[in-house]
């Protein structure tokens, strides 16, 4: 690529950012390179609409997987430009990305070495909370991102938001589509490119203490034996306007909080099944964010116990299937 990142540095970044977290592992993003830039297209083939009929996941999936590229980027030497929604004429069209040289820091090397040993932790955490100090470290991450991170520490919030989590549950699991949508892509072998498998769900518990976690079916994953209090804390991601463009950058200020977690040696989750539901969403923002912002997705995270064993990576796609040519 002209006065940019040769072609070898694109596929390793494009490589890094596939790695980012997506509803289900569905991956529904398109990369293209031009000569002067690199572009990001939802793939609306891969939206999930019993669980996502809104597009709100797709779009904080596709968001994540541009600060995942910004970041393995940084680290190569490479400053990014972002244009969000570039074409009015094509609405799939996500971002445009520009490149400027630049002396990567420490930081930027530190971030991009978190991208592929961050794993979406679904089981209990220890019994350890996570230090005031961390919290606030990972609301700055957000704030630098245009978004806020709200940790329900008080109890009343933590009520109201594990409450309408549960509520968000057992109405999705009633409801006969979600039901067969969560069947087709979890539980799945190692072996498939997509979806979750089976070896990275917990083959028991949904709960940890007043945390309701998604029911994924035929879950594999044991959990340390022995038992111990969780003392996971919960964050919630929000954004001052709920539009496309918003909920693409709470997509890259999740991905921006999660690979600070994880350079910090936390163990994350992020979990939107309360927000895939209107009446749920307006629960949290009137009762957890006091009817301020919009609440985009909740953010899990704490220690994992000393015994848990390392999780596997879930599998992505071949880079060649998401990543071509720019096409007009």
């Amino acid at each position: 690529m002209a006065n940019g990142p040769d072609r070898q540095t694109i596929r390793s970044a494009v490589a890094l950012a596939t790695r980012a977290p997506s509803l289900h592992n569905s991956q529904p993003w398109r990369w293209r390179a031009a000569e002067h830039s690199l572009h990001l297209f939802a793939d609306a083939s891969r939206l999930l609409p019993a669980t996502d009929p809104e597009g709100r996941d797709l779009l904080l999936s596709c968001g994540a997987s541009l600060h995942h590229l910004q970041v393995a980027l940084a680290a190569e030497g490479w400053a990014s430009t972002v244009h969000r929604l570039p074409n009015p004429n094509r609405p799939d069209h996500l971002a445009a990305v520009e490149f400027h040289s630049k002396e990567p820091e420490r930081r930027d090397v530190e971030l991009a070495a978190a991208i592929p040993r961050r794993h979406t932790d679904r089981r209990g955490y220890s019994s350890w909370e996570v230090p005031v100090a961390l919290l606030d470290e990972l609301a700055i991450v957000a704030s630098d991102q245009g978004s806020a991170l709200v940790a329900a520490t008080d109890a009343t919030a933590r009520f109201q938001l594990a409450s309408a989590m549960a509520k968000a549950a057992l109405r999705q699991e009633a409801d006969s589509e979600y039901a067969a949508e969560l069947a087709t892509w979890t539980g799945r072998s190692p072996f498939v490119v997509e979806g979750v498998p089976a070896t990275v769900i917990p083959a028991s518990g949904r709960r940890h203490e007043d945390t309701t976690m998604r029911a994924f079916p035929n879950g594999l994953l044991t959990e340390p034996a022995g038992e111990e209090s969780d003392a996971g804390a919960l964050l919630v991601l929000a954004t001052a306007r709920d539009d496309v463009v918003w909920r693409l950058r709470a997509g890259e200020a999740m991905s921006a909080v999660l690979l600070a977690a994880t350079d910090f040696r936390l163990a994350t989750c992020p979990l939107s099944q309360v927000f895939e539901l209107p009446d749920t969403r307006t629960l949290v923002r009137d009762r957890v964010l006091g009817g301020f912002g919009y609440p985009q997705v909740v953010l899990r995270v704490g220690w994992a116990p000393v015994r848990s064993a390392p999780l596997p990576a879930t599998p992505r796609r071949p880079l060649d299937e998401v990543f071509g040519s720019f096409e007009c």
